[in-house]
């Protein structure tokens, strides 16, 4: 049972190794490939053309190809160690299938050693039944802690989702304030309804952590502010006030995005918080139980 506990906590330390490595590795392969990009340019296209005209095409090329080489080495080292992280973790999985039956019959013993005194008549029999509700109430806590954390973390990242349409967006629209003409409406009108559609899907996945709050005992009614999309005052009334008043609109609802995105951050913070207060209780009435079962 130490061993599996040991094991377990090599797992959990080695998956979120795993999760880091792979957000790292996902950013190094987009380098890598803005970099061959910047190569291919070099090698043929406008850029090609300027650096000629410039004379320093072979200097630039050959410092893009190093900078390629450089961003494939450190590619490589990333997914090398991904590969040993990922045998690491498929190790302790193999090991615990070994080990988790240790544990479920300590349980198993445990459990009967605890009816067998509590059927007897024995003192310890009451507070090993009150100990036992204890645990219940605490584990089903600790689940819909749980629940609502991880339907927290979809709402947030579904939130994010809506900020990066809106920041690019909003970066559009300052263009636009200075003279970005129709070319900068539609883009700003595209990235406008591409946060309105992932808007409603932010407000489902805000709805289900409402529903799961309330399982907690908190009440909460999350409601995305509405995304403005309208298209005909941009295209036939477009001029510096109507720029101006467009791009104060993004930055309000960017603004209310944002607040709901810290509400977010901060009620899954509470819960992990209360986690945590529910992990240390559970560890006591575990304690004491054992005590109580311990032979004399």
């Amino acid at each position: 049972m130490h061993r599996a506990e040991h094991v377990r906590s090599l797992r959990e330390t080695t998956a979120q190794q795993i999760e880091d490595v792979r957000g790292t590795l996902k950013d190094l392969e987009s380098e890598l490939a803005k970099e061959e990009r910047d190569v291919a340019r070099l090698e043929g296209g406008l850029s090609a053309v300027l650096a000629r005209m410039l004379g320093n095409r072979e200097e630039r090329l050959e410092r893009e190809r190093a900078e390629v080489v450089a961003a494939m080495e450190r590619v490589d080292g990333h997914r090398a160690r991904l590969a040993q992280l990922e045998a690491d973790a498929a190790a302790a999985a193999a090991e615990l299938a070994v080990l988790d039956p240790a544990s479920r019959e300590y349980a198993r013993l445990l459990a009967e050693k605890e009816q067998q005194i509590i059927r007897s008549g024995d003192p310890r029999a009451r507070v090993l039944a009150d100990l036992g509700a204890a645990l219940d109430r605490v584990s089903a806590e600790l689940r819909e802690c749980e629940e609502a954390r991880r339907a927290g973390q979809a709402a947030h990242e579904a939130l994010g989702v809506v900020l990066r349409f809106l920041d690019s967006a909003r970066n559009a629209s300052t263009f636009d304030v200075f003279g970005g003409g129709l070319l900068a409406d539609a883009f700003e009108h595209d990235r406008l309804t591409s946060a309105d559609k992932a808007a409603w899907h932010a407000q489902r996945a805000l709805d289900v952590f409402a529903r799961e709050l309330a399982d907690t005992g908190i009440a909460a009614r999350p409601v995305m502010p509405k995304v403005d999309t309208r298209w005909f005052v941009d295209a036939f009334f477009d001029n510096i006030v109507s720029d101006v008043l467009k791009h104060q609109r993004i930055e309000k609802t960017r603004t209310e995005v944002k607040n709901l995105a810290q509400w977010v951050r901060e009620t899954r913070t509470n819960l992990k918080g209360r986690q945590t207060q529910l992990l240390a209780e559970r560890t006591q009435l575990l304690t004491r139980r054992k005590e109580l079962l311990r032979p004399a």
